[in-house]
């Protein structure tokens, strides 16, 4: 299992709908998470900064972060593109962190 952490921005104002949004994430993108491999998926918001921290594990090579040709992707990205900071692209600006410590 490899250990992925990342940082995306929320919109100012938006914080509200970036949780009700989440709250009713579609069981379709669910499902593509587990399927390929990504579990134990995290996001927390930071008030003071607006920074939203992205945590997961994937079992494969492949993250939540590199599936944006998968319609379903794309379709979320469009979907939260008026609520963070994206890409042309609408995938959000995502910046990967990298691990300096961890206890297991």
């Amino acid at each position: 299992m490899k250990r992925e952490a990342f940082k995306m921005i929320l919109k100012s104002g938006f914080e509200v709908e970036y949780v009700k949004r989440h709250n009713a994430i579609w069981p379709e993108l669910k499902q593509l998470l587990k399927d390929t491999g990504v579990s134990d998926y995290s996001i927390f918001w930071d008030k003071e900064t607006n920074l939203l921290f992205g945590y997961q594990t994937v079992d494969r090579e492949v993250s939540s972060q590199d599936m944006g040709d998968h319609p379903v992707v794309q379709r979320w990205w469009e979907f939260m593109a008026d609520i963070m900071e994206t890409n042309p692209d609408h995938s959000p600006v995502s910046i990967p962190l990298k691990e300096v410590f961890h206890l297991n």
